[in-house]
């Protein structure tokens, strides 16, 4: 079962996430971008660096300047990445955008960063995030946001059991954000994993909406201008 004495989980994950939706902002359109080309990408990573010398290998330590310094992370991404899709939809409705195969790539470069995003917030959210995840023993941990099928598992048949959280001391890491966050951004819905609080389900209705946004408006469009 779980205990505080666990390692923590792996840093590279949610860094490797973290980096590509860094990569992915800096090499947008400059007209999709806030300032100068480099200005957000930056800001970004002055924030992401203390994050990763704090915990270079594992999640293991948190406190409340760390746990700030995370969640603002997060926020500068997806406000950034939100004005680029702004921008996006606004070169569609006032016919600035001529290029389809240029508008294509935006697109996706947005959509991708937007399951990133979603991701690294359902991870920083759920269950107090990382560190308390792994460190904290089961019953003294926040309340869940999600409700993932292993935390139901503990009666199926014997080889799913085994990995059960009930049985195994399972806990959700960054990969399985980073699922929760692709099949919602695709199915515009919940698929195996329930949102259970508030601020899960306003966080995965705002990706549903933006991803919908993306493929009804910017795809379509970028498919008719390559005709």
């Amino acid at each position: 079962m779980q205990a505080s004495a666990h390692p923590g989980e792996t840093r590279l994950p949610a860094a490797v996430a973290v980096v590509g939706a860094i990569l992915l902002y800096a090499v947008l359109p400059s007209a999709m971008q806030l300032g100068p080309r480099f200005v957000v990408p930056g800001l970004e990573l002055a924030l992401f660096v203390p994050l990763v010398l704090a915990n270079p290998r594992r999640m293991s330590r948190q406190n409340r300047f760390l746990r700030r310094l995370s969640i603002a992370l997060v926020l500068l991404i997806a406000v950034t990445n939100l004005a680029a899709l702004v921008q996006l939809i606004h070169s569609l409705v006032t016919g600035e955008a001529t290029a389809g195969g240029q508008l294509l790539a935006a697109g996706g470069q947005v959509w991708l960063t937007n399951v990133l995003v979603f991701a690294l917030a359902f991870w920083e959210l759920d269950r107090g995030g990382p560190v308390s995840r792994f460190r904290v023993k089961r019953p003294n941990l926040p309340d869940a946001d999600f409700r993932f099928p292993q935390d139901e598992d503990h009666d199926a048949i014997a080889e799913v059991a085994r990995r059960s959280s009930e049985k195994a001391g399972w806990v959700p890491g960054f990969v399985d954000y980073l699922y929760v966050s692709i099949t919602n951004s695709s199915a515009f819905s919940p698929t195996d994993t329930m949102p259970l609080t508030p601020r899960a389900k306003l966080l995965m209705a705002a990706e549903s909406v933006s991803a919908l946004m993306i493929s009804v408006l910017v795809v379509a469009f970028g498919v008719g201008l390559l005709k």
